[in-house]
């Protein structure tokens, strides 16, 4: 299996088209945002995972995504079992509770277990409006 995508988003909507084949629209996609006070705060983004599934592969994995600070340390954390027909595609979607001690980047470490490399999601705080 691989990650073939990963994005912090306001939202999303799947729809089906002719094929039969299905359509992932991606509403919001953000790096940044501001803050809604001053430090410290937490914001809980919406984080969207797309999963890819080979042919031959098993129809079982484990996403984990550890979010880091820009001290590289772990913020929070989400470890979710799925499953996925092999050749298809399925997504996760991470809730994740993060806190801003100060304006700054937080990144989400995404990777499917036991041995996949990451996919590094950047998500900046900005000043409050």
């Amino acid at each position: 299996m691989d990650i073939v995508s990963a994005l912090f988003v306001e939202s999303f909507d799947l729809r089906p088209v002719p094929g039969p084949s299905t359509r992932v629209d991606l509403i919001g996609v953000m790096f940044s945002l501001p803050a809604p006070a001053p430090p410290p705060v937490t914001v809980t983004p919406h984080l969207i995972v797309l999963v890819r599934s080979r042919p031959d592969d098993h129809p079982s994995g484990i996403l984990e995504v550890v979010f880091r600070d820009a001290a590289g340390e772990q913020v929070a954390r989400n470890v979710s079992p799925f499953s996925v027909e092999p050749g298809k595609f399925t997504y996760r979607l991470v809730r994740g509770e993060l806190e801003y001690k100060q304006l700054g980047t937080i990144e989400a470490h995404c990777r499917l277990l036991p041995d996949g490399s990451p996919t590094v999601v950047p998500l900046t705080l900005l000043p409050p409006l």
